[in-house]
């Protein structure tokens, strides 16, 4: 798109607000019957947004990553979440106002109290305070935290920096002394909190009309992936590395969610899993993204209470240990282009790496791309984590199904190990119920540790306790444990994941906010830049006149543009060429075609842009030409403005007196 200043007028987020709910992009759920907090509606022009970033979303991973795509089921039983660690880890922490016993999550209100202080004592050194912190964003409740000017000390200003920039780390317990310690009160109230507690997010559910089978609505989709990972691999000729994608809606309970789209309980997601070799985690087109330059905030910084970030290429990162692998490293970078060809400034875009407390109970590593934005701040829209085997090893070890890679190996790999060779019969008559328990507990036994069962087995019974905890004592009479040589051919693993994993209503509204401004000359109606490959309508044709002869060249354009595969609307309200121009300058609708009195005469038309507002005239045929190599990216306005005239006005003045 061409270049303009669209820093011409401060962000003002309650006209971007306006125009969203004006317009449609997206309004609260049920509304006529009073809402319910988290849960949100798309309109029109907010659907097909969505629908164009997700269909980028696809061309860049799917398609160019060659991945299988999946459509998982959102309804879960609770077996599978209680193996992946959900029903026991998958919760945030709140505390409640002993007063009137408003739910809070603890993080957030930390957040917004000393981050209103910090402004309160910029404001009075008279410095300009940061935009608003996380949670504050509740017009209904009127919940924000207000900024009082008071000087601070200096030692309390480092201190309180130094928490917020290490705030993902605490620990509930750790939430409750800070709050203590700096007199944290639910600024709604003025009431004192209790101890933070954890809450679990997911959505509780049941399967059939009895409730016998306890299930969840799924907080993300990658379960799904590894639940089908067999079928996956053998879909792939057995091979790794391959890659499975997904986009599909899943829910979270939120706590206290106040910050419209950034925090909500129901939300679509876009998920990949990467499955590759433990012993290999390099990429093959690694190579290609060694240079890109990205801003990282690493785990250490944050840890030592500092929020510095530094330059760092993807090659120097992974070079030097600061990302974990060349495969984490390589989807890192592919987000970075991704959210960068879809609008979001880069500016206002940054990698941070999770601190070991915040680290998901899965993951070795993991960085988000943190877009900044008026209502959160620096606010995660984007994971990529390192989940190691974490997750096939759980499912594998609760439902016995092989989840691992067989692969042959090019030379056979001759070794000796210890074996346990059983007399069953003994086995059986000793333990009877539990002889599989004790047998498997024994063949669970490392190197070391048959080799110790034998020279106790020697010195008379041993003892070993099985997975349940309970202790059987062992006769030399019923097993032999030797050494012997084996010869193999298959090697066997279970492959490790790396997940990029998508918010994309977070995604959606930082590139609002990215895109909106507005003109010096009508500041009350504002712009949205969005790329022409997002926007939700890329052409709008405006007919100059209700008149019948405007009428089969109003249908010709629209047909031809539509049967291009260009979402093309026409205008034809009894209102002004620049009104109606303005209006769908909102919606962010990148082109404009203009059918004037020298269009019926001459078969001419004019084609604006709506950043610059420049126009330019042709032919009817070169012009949707044009506007077809434009909505495809094989022209830049630049381009287009040395393939048609430029247009000042005169012909469709001299037209319309002729007529």
């Amino acid at each position: 798109m061409a270049t303009v200043n669209k820093t011409a007028h401060t962000f003002d987020k309650a006209r971007l607000d306006a125009l969203l709910n004006r317009r449609f992009f997206y309004a609260p759920a049920f509304e006529i019957y009073g809402g319910v907090a988290g849960l949100y509606d798309y309109g029109p022009p907010g659907s097909a947004l969505q629908a164009n970033l997700l269909a980028e979303w696809r061309r860049h991973f799917i398609v160019e990553e060659a991945m299988l795509e999946l459509d998982t089921t959102v309804m879960t039983p609770a077996p599978v979440f209680e193996a992946s660690g959900h029903v026991a880890r998958f919760a945030d922490w709140m505390v409640k106002d002993t007063g009137n016993g408003e739910v809070l999550r603890a993080d957030h209100l930390v957040k917004g109290v000393l981050q209103a202080r910090l402004d309160g004592d910029k404001e009075a050194r008279g410095a300009a305070p940061v935009a608003a912190a996380a949670g504050a964003d509740d017009k209904k409740k009127k919940k924000k935290v207000k900024t009082v000017a008071v000087r601070l000390e200096d030692a309390v200003v480092a201190e309180y920096e130094s928490i917020l920039a290490q705030l993902d780390n605490y620990s509930g317990p750790e939430l409750g002394a800070l709050m203590r310690t700096h007199a944290i009160t639910n600024p709604g109230s003025g009431n004192a909190v209790g101890e933070p507690q954890q809450f679990n997010l997911m959505f509780a559910s049941s399967i059939g009309p009895t409730g016998q089978h306890p299930g969840f609505l799924r907080p993300e989709t990658a379960q799904g992936h590894f639940l089908n990972f067999s079928r996956l691999l053998e879909f792939n000729n057995g091979r790794v590395p391959f890659a499975s994608a997904q986009v599909g809606r899943a829910f979270r309970n939120e706590i206290s969610p106040r910050a419209g789209l950034i925090r909500v309980r129901e939300f679509t997601m876009a998920e990949i899993e990467h499955f590759v070799d433990p012993l290999d985690k390099s990429h093959a087109r690694f190579n290609e993204v060694a240079d890109v330059e990205l801003v990282l905030l690493d785990k250490y910084t944050q840890a030592a209470g500092q929020s510095t970030t530094r330059r760092m290429t993807i090659g120097a990162a992974v070079k030097e240990g600061v990302i974990a692998n060349e495969t984490l490293g390589y989807f890192v970078a592919r987000i970075y282009a991704f959210l960068l060809h879809i609008g979001i400034d880069e500016k206002r875009l940054r990698f941070r790496q999770h601190m070991a407390n915040e680290m998901a109970h899965y993951a070795t590593d993991c960085w988000d791309a943190e877009i900044q934005n008026s209502v959160g701040g620096w606010t995660e829209c984007v994971g990529c984590a390192d989940r190691a085997a974490y997750d096939l090893t759980v499912h594998a070890a609760r439902t016995g199904a092989a989840l691992v890679v067989r692969q042959a190996l090019k030379e056979p790999v001759v070794e000796e190990r210890a074996v346990a060779e059983w007399d069953k019969k003994a086995l059986g008559k000793t333990f009877k119920g539990d002889a599989g328990a004790v047998s498997k507990a024994v063949e669970a036994l490392d190197e070391a540790g048959l080799m110790r069962l034998k020279g106790e087995l020697a010195q008379g019974p041993a003892k070993i306790r099985t997975a349940d905890g309970k202790e059987f004592a062992l006769e030399s009479t019923m097993l032999a444990i030797e050494r012997k040589t084996f010869k193999t051919s298959i090697r066997e693993f279970t492959p490790n994941v790396i997940e990029p994993s998508f918010g994309i209503g977070r995604i959606l509204y930082c590139l609002l906010e990215h895109s909106f401004w507005s003109r010096e000359q009508d500041v009350e109606r504002g712009v949205l830049s969005l790329p022409t490959v997002v926007a939700p309508t890329k052409v709008l044709i405006v007919p100059l006149s209700a008149r019948a002869e405007f009428e089969p060249l109003v249908r010709e354009v629209s047909l031809r543009l539509r049967k291009a595969g260009i979402h093309a609307r026409v205008d034809d309200s009894n209102t002004s060429i620049g009104k109606r121009y303005a209006r769908n300058d909102e919606l962010g609708t990148p082109f404009g075609v203009t059918l004037d009195f020298a269009s019926v005469q001459n078969r001419t038309m004019t084609l604006r842009e709506r950043d610059t507002t420049t126009q330019l005239i042709g032919s009817i045929d070169a012009v949707i030409e044009t506007v077809i190599a434009l909505v495809g990216g094989g022209l830049d306005w630049a381009a287009a403005c040395g393939r048609l005239a430029a247009y000042d006005g005169v012909q469709a003045v001299e037209a319309e007196a002729e007529a």
